[in-house]
């Protein structure tokens, strides 16, 4: 692939942007910040418009620690393309990871009205309303993404630890058994279920 991509370098701006863009979240995937770094560069250079390749120079600045500057390559991306998901789901994180919690749960709730079914979004709803303090609305989220990913041992875990911290003993139970169902090696729902058992 990266072979493939880099014969296109010499086009024009567009295709180059395209390929670069490509180019930078392949190295991005391969854990290659520097050359992921130049190849956004390079997309971002060819096509200043294109919405992918300032996701993708948002995404190595994000990886080297600057997320304030990562959070404005992201908007610039949404002013180019409002649907850009990707750059409102990145931009999401880097507010969340700049405590900046309205502005997080803001994206991630513009998210769920674009893509309504996404495990990814659901669960970062409920972290932002586990960070908010609100463990309600953090449960009625997990039971949203439940219905997307019934098996996932760690979101019935999660479900079942909210339900232990708000007193509810029966749900909490049944979470956790769950849990344990999928995913019988976690030490921490092996304890819990073996206090429950003494109690």
């Amino acid at each position: 692939a990266l072979e493939t991509l880099k014969m296109f370098e010499k086009k024009d701006s567009r295709v180059k942007s395209a390929a670069a863009t490509n180019l930078s979240f392949l190295y991005y995937l391969g854990n290659e910040l520097e050359q992921a770094t130049n190849y956004a560069d390079l997309a971002v250079n060819s096509d200043r418009y294109n919405p992918a390749a300032l996701t993708n120079k948002g995404n190595t600045v994000f990886a080297n620690g600057d997320c304030e500057k990562a959070a404005e390559f992201y908007k610039e991306a949404l002013r180019n393309d409002s649907l850009c998901t990707e750059a409102l789901y990145n931009l999401g994180l880097a507010y969340k990871k700049l405590n900046r919690i309205d502005e997080a749960l803001d994206c991630f709730l513009k998210l769920h009205a674009i893509l309504p079914n996404s495990a990814q979004v659901l669960y970062q709803l409920a972290s932002i309303y586990q960070v908010m303090e609100d463990p309600n609305q953090a449960i009625e989220w997990l039971l949203q993404l439940i219905s997307v990913v019934p098996t996932d041992p760690h979101v019935l875990s999660k479900l079942g630890n909210l339900y232990d911290t708000e007193g509810d003993k029966s749900q909490a139970f049944h979470y956790y058994c769950e849990s344990y169902r999928y995913f019988p090696s976690n030490i921490e729902v092996i304890e819990w279920l073996g206090a429950y058992y003494i109690d």
